[in-house]
Parts: C-alpha cells; structure tokens; sequence
C-alpha cells in the first residue's frame, strides 16, 4: 500500500500540470499557516487556552476559521464570514429572479456570484468581528477597548478574512479546486497533533474499553465516509450512431454519486448552526436582565451537547445536501445534452422523461447519501458523553471534512494524470 502511495506520488510529481498545482497550492497553505499565527492585540492566551478547552462551541468554531480563531489571530475570523454570504446569495437564488437568472449563465453568471458574495463578506466580516470582541470580552479573554482601539481591531480581523478568502480563490485558480475546502482541510490537520494528544490524555481518566470502541467506531466511521463519497449509480448511456467493432451501437455510463454536494453540505450547516447559540452568548451579558435570561436558554438550548443542537444539526445537513446537489446536478441540462448528442438511456425516452427518471434517480440517492451525512455529523456528539471528552463532540465533522476533500484532491490529480497520459499520446 506505501509502496502504491508512492509511486501515485512520484508520477504526480512528473506531471506538469499536477506538478505545479502541489507546489502552489503548497505555498499558499505555508502562507496561510504562518498567517494564522500572527496574534492581534491584547489577549490574554493563557485565559483563551483555557475558554476554548471547556468551550465544545468554540472548538467547533475554530474548526472552521482553519485553526486560527484559538489564537485569535489576524485570521481568527477565517472563512465563516465568506461561507455565510455564500448560503444567502444560494437561497436568495430561489427568491429572487435575477440571482437565478445569473446562475444559469453557467461561467459568467458563477463569476457574478462570485463577486457579489465577496462584497457580502466585508460587513458580515465586520459584523462578526464586533461579535466575537464582544463575546470574549464578557468571558474576560479581551479587555474593555476605547473607540479607536475597537474599530482598529474590527477592520484588523475584517481584512484577515478578505484575505483568507483571497487565499481560497487563488487555490482555486491556480492549485486544486475548492480552495475554501483546501483551508479549512489544513487547519483541522494542523490541530490534529493537538486534538489528538487532549483526546489521549483522558485514557487514564476513563474506561479503557470505552476508548477502545470509540476508536474502533472511529475507524469505522472513516471507512464508511470513504464508501459513501466513492460510491455511485452506473447509468448505461446508449448511443445509436456511434458503432463498435461489432456493429452494435456504443455504451458508456453516466455516474450518479450517492454523495454528489461533497463537503459543502456540512459546511453549511455548521455555519448555520452555531447562530443561535453565538447570538445568545454575545446577548449573555447585556443590562436587560429578560433577554439576558431569553439568551442564556437560547445558548444553553443550541450548546454542541444538547439534543436540540444535534437535531438542527443533522436537518440542516440533510437539507443542504439535496438542496446543494440541486445546484451541481441539473438533470434538465443532461438530458438535453444526451438528446443532442444522440445518446438515451435504454427503456427511457429521450427529453422530458430522461430528466424525470435522472431526478427520481437522483433524489433516492440523495435520500441516502444525506441520512449518511446527517447521522455521521451528529454521532460524536453522542460519543462525547460516553467517553467524556469535549474533542469528541466535533470528529464526526473534522472526519467528514479531511476525508471528503482529501478524496476530492486524489480525484483531481487521478484526473490530471490520464489527461496527461492522453496529451503524451496525441503529441
């Protein structure tokens, strides 16, 4: 098996095209890194170190700032800002007829998106900066800050974000696709050492065999990730015109993927969940002693451990896996382009009932792959009790995420590497 790993590496290394996507894609991440580690002004880290070992919410948080929120670093906002601009620009998709118009212009219309969503993040960024000050300072990690000093840190942690998000883009342009994904993939492996140590620690403390049959389950869990994201429905395509060497006319399939949406899903959802229990934190400590008490409930209704929390978490998952794979899948596109091309899928009749047979098709797929997603995301959380760590409470979501795109980059760069096999050939 090292011996396989090797070798894919070794000709992927070959590849030009391979090649440089890993050496960029490399550099940007180095550049991220040590950009995560550059700390702003004014916290106590040693009262920090201690908030976000307690905090299963804020741990979970950092997951998805990419490791830097625990430094509270010029990055510690991350890409949440940029990822909730990019759910509301979705769903207003589906409300307003411009947005959907735009997301039918294929390239143009995406790279209009694109834009608007990066205008978005700038006051959401801003908004969430003076949010996250403000929960900190209630939990004594910042102190009281002057005008100056408050804006100064707002557009410090605003900036960061644009910057990060630049960062995602350039991964995509230039290095491996979903350069969003690539990021937050690096922070959860950064902090893997980290996780992975807390998680040791509570070996002496706790059941053995508890450890062990999480472990087990864990090893598990990843391997049904791994079958889930790789498997999918072979649909045999026909194709009357084109003939073979025995006169018959050509197949080939088209693959339905039990897990089309990916990662994004669980991105999503994460982002969305954590709302409510934020909002009630940051109102925790206002003067008015009713909505004080209405966001202490609301905090302690949505904590990571509560059932309300794990319940959202898995609809919200489910939900934004059809709803994500309605966005990368169009089945009235495909079957308009098998009709032109002359291709039908046997016993269906091409147009109309084509794309009727691929959604139903697809829609049972989805069913399953999103019922996988939603139960795998809330698992841990389950496991966290019966174990007795806070880490637990967010490997179900680091799992899915670090095997979902480490199984989308080696689909990228097995891609990569027959296109450079048939341009070797043609040339």
């Amino acid at each position: 098996m090292l011996n396989n790993i090797w070798q894919f590496l070794v000709k992927s290394m070959r590849t030009p095209g391979v090649r440089k996507k890993i050496i960029v894609t490399g550099v940007i991440l180095v550049v991220f890194r040590l950009a995560a580690h550059i700390p702003a002004a004014g916290i106590d880290k040693n009262t920090l170190t201690a908030l976000f070992a307690g905090s299963p919410l804020l741990s979970l948080l950092d997951v998805f700032s990419g490791g830097t929120l625990a430094n509270f670093s010029i990055l510690a906002l991350g890409l949440n800002p940029y990822i909730n601009a990019s759910i509301i620009f979705q769903l207003l998709g589906y409300v307003i007829p411009s947005l959907e118009a735009l997301q039918k212009e294929g390239e143009y219309g995406q790279e209009k998106i694109n834009q608007y969503t990066r205008l978005l993040t700038v006051p959401l960024a801003a908004l969430q900066a003076f949010g996250m000050y403000a929960l900190l300072k209630g939990q004594h990690v910042l102190p009281g800050l002057g005008p100056l000093q408050l804006l100064s840190l707002v557009i410090t942690m605003t900036a960061g974000t644009v910057f990060a998000v630049w960062l995602g883009e350039l991964i995509s342009e230039y290095g491996f696709k979903n350069g969003v994904s690539v990021l937050i993939f690096t922070g959860i492996i950064a902090r893997l050492p980290i996780t992975i140590g807390q998680s040791a620690s509570i070996v002496g403390s706790q059941d053995i065999l508890k450890v062990g049959i999480f472990l087990v389950v864990a090893v598990l869990i990843i391997g049904a990730v791994i079958f889930i994201s790789e498997a999918a429905r072979q649909i045999p395509i026909h194709y009357a015109k084109r003939r073979t060497e025995s006169g018959l006319g050509a197949t080939s399939y088209l693959p339905l993927r039990l897990n089309q949406a990916g990662v994004i899903p669980i991105i999503f959802a994460v982002s969305l969940v954590l709302l409510p229990s934020l909002l009630g934190q940051f109102l925790a400590n206002v003067p008015n002693a009713q909505i004080a008490a209405a966001a202490k409930a609301i905090s302690t209704a949505f904590s990571p451990q509560s059932v309300l929390y794990s319940v959202v978490y898995f609809f919200l998952v489910f939900g934004f896996t059809y709803f994500y794979t309605a966005v990368v899948f169009n089945p009235e596109k495909i079957a308009e382009d098998l009709q032109k091309g002359g291709g039908f899928i046997p016993g269906i009749r091409p147009g109309k009932e084509t794309e009727k047979y691929l959604s139903y098709v697809l829609s049972r797929l989805t069913l399953v792959g999103g019922v996988f997603l939603g139960t795998i995301a809330v698992l841990p959380t389950f496991f966290r009790s019966f174990v007795g760590s806070n880490n637990l409470a967010i490997g179900g979501t680091s799992i899915l995420i670090v095997v979902s795109v480490a199984l989308e980059i080696i689909r990228e760069m097995e891609g990569d590497l027959v296109m450079g096999r048939y341009d070797r050939l043609i040339r």
